[in-house]
């Protein structure tokens, strides 16, 4: 059993562009603004979705973010691995295919295309804003 007193809370992306990328999940992913606010002189946005809270910040005055790694390429998945994060996951609760169909109309890449997982059931990683990777997992 895992440590009772840990409740996850959040993920914290530094965005070059917080309101574009926020409008991003709002409108690719469904997403639900929460609060807009400014956090030590850097705008900071919280998102709700899938009972996951997404912050999303901008460059703090003194800071200097680095680029993240590309975005990565199709059937390239592999060779853009990095130490830290690589992605988050979301288990996505209806008919995925047509999902990642309505997300490709609106522009949206997938550096892994649909595909059926180790479980057998179908997932696919979506390329967010600012070198974030998504895995969306269809239940």
């Amino acid at each position: 059993m895992s440590n009772p007193a840990f409740t996850f809370d959040h993920v914290h992306i530094i965005s070059q562009d917080p309101q574009k990328t926020a409008q991003w999940y709002v409108s690719m992913l469904g997403a639900e603004i929460t609060a807009d606010t400014v956090a030590r002189n850097a705008p900071q946005i919280f998102l709700e979705l899938g009972g996951a809270i997404i912050i999303i910040r901008g460059e703090r005055p003194g800071e200097s973010p680095t680029p993240t790694n590309p975005v990565r390429q199709y059937g390239d998945y592999s060779s853009h691995n990095a130490w830290g994060t690589d992605h988050f996951g979301f288990l996505y609760k209806g008919d995925l295919r047509a999902f990642c169909d309505e997300l490709q109309a609106k522009g949206v890449t997938f550096p892994v295309e649909l595909k059926e997982g180790v479980n057998g059931s179908l997932l696919c990683y979506v390329a967010a804003p600012d070198g974030v990777s998504i895995e969306i997992m269809q239940c």
